[in-house]
């Protein structure tokens, strides 16, 4: 026989479930030009941290038109960076966002539904990205689904210790979100050649720090194998001419990585120069 105790307990456990709030966490620096979009996205959330790199465009004019609360950090690395901003949100629920991504008009009902209904164990959640390039979606190279792993527990979530390309780590289990992240990570050519060597610069530093000793071998071989790899085996040719220039785009990331490696250990130097 079902008491009264035991369905008000019931009723409490629904209440706390449906009353948990959500810290949408955004990093910035100068993007006057794509931010506004990606607040218009997450303006649902409860609360929006911004931790910003001492912009000196609209950057923060921009978010505190939007509520957001602004905070300002020196950068250092991406994963140092967010992982400092961690302790700005006051919810139990993150959820991290870039300056050049948005989310769909659906996504506040997936996000808060996935949360209402997680279990204790459920720590993480992995969304897929829609990577455009060009004001085109890119489907094929590897490009999609790009699983990102972005709405998590504050207390359970950290991003990996790596120079460049972390990712989120747990104890827990990690769920599934039915919506994606769109990220306009190349609105224009110039703006991926600038990324390029910063990137490759964060990734010999990252290589230097585990210890990986400069390979002639790797340095001829790995590009052409990345190339190959993109645009054959996971048909980045069916991209067209975006498939081909982000295979070969990715080879000389490849290349660039180990040349800056090489240079580290020819220069004596702790990192990978500016």
């Amino acid at each position: 026989m079902v008491t009264a105790e035991v369905i008000a307990k019931a009723q409490l456990i629904i209440k706390k479930k449906g009353s948990q709030k959500i810290s949408a966490l955004l990093p910035t620096f100068n993007c006057q030009a794509s931010v506004k979009s990606t607040l218009d996205s997450i303006k649902w959330a409860d609360e929006i941290i911004v931790i910003d790199s001492f912009s000196n465009d609209d950057t923060i004019k921009i978010a505190s038109e939007y509520g957001a609360k602004v905070y300002q950090h020196e950068y250092i690395n991406s994963a140092k960076q967010k992982n400092w901003a961690i302790q700005h949100c006051s919810n139990q629920w993150i959820f991290q966002i870039d300056s050049d991504e948005t989310l769909e008009e659906k996504a506040e009902e997936i996000i808060r539904n996935a949360i209402n209904n997680a279990g204790e164990n459920t720590h993480c959640f992995k969304m897929p990205r829609k990577n455009h390039v060009l004001g085109k979606w890119v489907k094929y190279g590897g490009l999609y689904p790009d699983w990102e792993y972005r709405l998590f527990r504050k207390e359970y979530g950290k991003w990996w210790d790596r120079e460049v390309h972390s990712r989120i780590t747990v104890s827990g289990e990690i769920g599934m979100l039915d919506t994606p992240l769109i990220h306009h990570g190349m609105p224009n050519i110039s703006k991926q050649l600038s990324n390029i060597d910063r990137y490759t610069r964060y990734e010999a530093d990252e290589l230097a720090k585990r210890n990986i000793t400069f390979s002639f071998l790797k340095w001829i071989f790995g590009p052409l194998f990345i190339f190959l790899k993109r645009y054959i085996f996971l048909q980045g040719f069916r991209d067209g001419w975006r498939g081909f220039f982000l295979a070969l785009y990715a080879s000389f990331y490849i290349f660039l990585s180990h040349t800056k490696l090489l240079e580290i250990k020819l220069l004596q130097l702790d990192r990978s120069p500016k």
